[in-house]
């Protein structure tokens, strides 16, 4: 399997020094058999730390509240102000790749809130990583508006981000959102917590 790495000289099971030398020499026979040991290993290894992982989203799910949840669906803005509502957006995004839609947002909600001496660099990483026309989070806004918000950005006030911010925000409301509600992650959480409440 491309991408993994799986050790061929594993001899946990072998004791002494003597055993391991005989065992080295018939290693290249086994090869496929120790890949397919190592391989085995490798996925006992990882089914705790899968399953923990679902235990953690589970736990995360049990502090939420089927009414919490029910609200994220009367607007994007009841959703994105719930911290468990973003983070379960944000993975939905990550799924229909356009997380950076989000991560924009976010980011202009934490620059509103930047003393004015650290504006200068937070905007330039903004603009460098959202805006600018070879950006690696490039968001989806038109011409001008990119070219406005890089004239804003270089003499940066609080305010330098607003148009490009709402109109992701609106992207993601007409667009991201009411998919994100017919989705199974979505779905699935809520009717996983209406049944544990109506136990």
């Amino acid at each position: 399997m491309p991408g993994f790495l799986f050790p061929h000289n594993n001899m946990t099971e072998l004791n002494g020094k003597e055993e391991c030398k005989l065992a080295e020499g018939k290693i290249h026979k086994k090869k496929q058999k120790a890949f397919g040991a190592d391989l085995k290993n490798y996925l006992k290894c990882m089914v705790p730390h899968i399953e923990s992982g679902i235990k953690t989203s589970n736990s995360r799910s049990v502090m939420l509240s089927a009414e919490e949840v029910i609200q994220w669906s009367q607007s994007l803005e009841k959703l994105l102000a719930s911290q468990s509502g973003r983070g379960i957006f944000r993975e939905f995004l990550k799924s229909e790749f356009s997380e950076e839609n989000i991560e924009f947002w976010l980011a202009c909600e934490d620059y509103k809130k930047t003393k004015s001496d650290h504006l200068h660099g937070k905007a330039e990483r903004i603009y460098e990583e959202f805006v600018q026309s070879d950006a690696i989070k490039q968001i989806n806004i038109d011409y001008q508006m990119r070219e406005a918000t890089a004239k804003r950005a270089q003499d940066p006030t609080h305010t330098s981000f607003d148009e490009a911010q709402k109109t992701v925000y609106i992207l993601m409301e007409r667009d991201s959102y009411p998919r994100f509600l017919k989705s199974k992650a979505y779905l699935n959480l809520l009717n996983q917590l209406q049944t544990s409440t109506s136990k």
